[in-house]
């Protein structure tokens, strides 16, 4: 072999251990494709899966254990939704069931507030001033409004009555109407006092045969101020009447009676009385037959322990749906000018929480007092950023109408969305001469204690009971700085200072 024959021979071998050592890139195999530098390139074939087809899907899902399977999976479905089912069931029966809502009517659903004289209130504008002022009154959450008496009459001269007329300064019916509209509106009912002699001596007159006539004429006249829109009437005197003209009262209750309307809001028949004993109170509701009766129970001169038999009497003995309680009207004054300004939110926190409805006179939810011998004081309307004040005396008074004002506000506001305050049982915790405490509680709502001590001096409470924890939280007080509200208290020995009262709660447990 020549020399150039054997260095080519060498030139090859090297060339073909070079392309062996060079790596194999992707889309290039030893065979069956394009020919480069020595090489074959393959294109790579796109592979796409399609699935099986509809016979050969049909022969696979019959196979034996495709359908052992699904049979499975459908038996455990059912299992499972019957043990969920099961399981609720369990959960409905064992549950404690909630208690039915008493029956209600708009007299128990929140505050009843009297307006004896319609211009001490709003000013000389007559029902035009009072229909001005019901934005203030729907903050209160106030459901009822007592007017009056608006009719006229002379001292002690049943002859003169008219129920259907209007005192002149008081306004026109095309006034009345309007405000009775607006009332409505804001939620507020609308109850006419239509005590026949209210400046007499005498609710009723004084003879006999004057009391017969005269609650036949009222009789007449109630379609009358139903048919304008009024909501309901109301009468001191009742047990004058029920019992001197027994027949004529009948006759009257069910002349309301007939303008109620089932699906419709009730008309509301409201009787006072001057009576104090829980007993006496109790009989004269039980004759007389009212939807709400106003008593003296709660006089100032009675002790704790006179106050906590009469309530308890009045409400072992009838619904609370009846029951109502107020401390003055429009014979007896103001509430601040009763029991004085320091005790004014101990009672407003009285009348808030007892079984029944509260009913209280204008001016009440800010101190109103009689001054000078005035039996009607003008009310006093403040603004909630009233303007800096130079004369520090007229600053601190109106600082203390707003105070009394939001105590009020928030024990209506509270009242009106709590079931036990609402309509809770009633469950007497502690009396003695100047001291009461009480529980409301209802179903599976919380549980609300009020305590009250209007004596001079301070007084420990001992508040046990199976019902009862050891501790309750503050929800409101008379003296936020000795017991602040949200923080703990313990019942079994509750500290009130003179002249405090408080309220607390605490939450249901099963």
């Amino acid at each position: 072999m020549s020399k150039d024959s054997a260095v080519d021979m060498k030139d090859v071998e090297l060339n073909e251990l070079d392309l062996e050592k060079q790596p194999m890139t992707g889309g290039e195999v030893a065979t069956g494709g394009t020919e480069k530098n020595g090489f074959v390139k393959v294109e790579e074939a796109d592979v796409k899966f399609t699935g099986l087809s509809k016979e050969e899907l049909m022969k696979v899902a019959g196979t034996p254990g495709w359908v052992r399977t699904r049979w499975i999976l459908l038996v455990l479905f059912w299992l499972g939704w019957l043990g969920m089912l099961a399981g609720a069931i369990v959960i409905i029966v064992q549950a404690p069931r909630c208690k039915p809502i008493p029956k209600m009517d708009w007299w128990n659903e929140g505050p009843i507030y009297q307006i004896w004289d319609v211009d001490a209130f709003s000013g000389a504008d007559g029902l035009k001033g009072l229909e001005d002022k019901l934005d203030s009154l729907g903050q209160l959450k106030v459901k009822g409004l007592v007017l009056g008496p608006l009719h006229t009459v002379q001292s002690d001269q049943p002859e003169t009555v008219d129920f259907k007329s209007l005192a002149p300064e008081i306004g026109t019916k095309e006034q009345f109407e309007s405000f009775v509209g607006k009332a409505h509106k804001k939620g507020m009912s609308v109850v006419l006092d239509m005590t026949p002699n209210y400046r007499g001596s005498q609710p009723w007159f004084n003879e006999v045969n004057d009391v017969t006539l005269t609650a036949e004429k009222l009789k007449d006249a109630i379609p009358y101020w139903f048919q304008i829109g009024v909501d309901g009437i109301q009468v001191a005197g009742l047990d004058q009447v029920s019992s001197e003209a027994p027949a004529a009262w009948t006759s009257l209750r069910e002349v309301i009676q007939a303008n109620r309307t089932e699906g419709e809001k009730n008309k509301a028949l409201i009787g006072l009385t001057s009576k104090t004993s829980g007993i006496d109170v109790a009989g004269i509701l039980e004759d007389s037959g009212v939807d709400l009766i106003l008593s003296g129970v709660l006089k100032s001169g009675e002790s704790g322990s006179a106050r906590a038999q009469d309530i308890q009497q009045l409400y072992i003995a009838q619904n609370q749906t009846s029951l109502a309680w107020s401390l003055g009207g429009r014979n007896d004054g103001h509430l601040a000018t009763l029991v004085g300004a320091k005790l004014v939110r101990l009672y407003q926190l009285l009348l808030f929480t007892l079984p029944g409805t509260p009913v209280f006179s204008y001016g009440d939810e800010i101190g109103l007092m009689e001054q000078g011998g005035t039996p009607f004081p003008k009310m006093l309307w403040d603004s909630s950023e009233p303007e800096e004040e130079k004369n520090e005396t007229l600053k601190s008074e109106r600082e203390q109408r707003l105070s009394f004002r939001s105590f009020f506000k928030t024990l209506s506001d509270l009242r009106g969305k709590e079931r036990s305050l609402l309509h809770g049982d009633f469950l007497s915790l502690h009396n003695d001469t100047t001291s009461l405490a009480f529980l409301r509680q209802w179903d599976q709502s919380g549980r609300y204690i009020a305590a009250v001590n209007w004596g001079d001096v301070a007084t420990t409470l001992r508040l046990v009971h199976p019902d009862l924890p050891a501790e309750a939280t503050v929800e409101l007080s008379t003296d936020p700085i000795k017991l602040v509200p949200e923080s703990s208290a313990n019942l079994g020995e509750l500290v009130l200072e003179g002249q405090q009262a408080v309220l607390l709660q605490f939450p249901f447990t099963d």
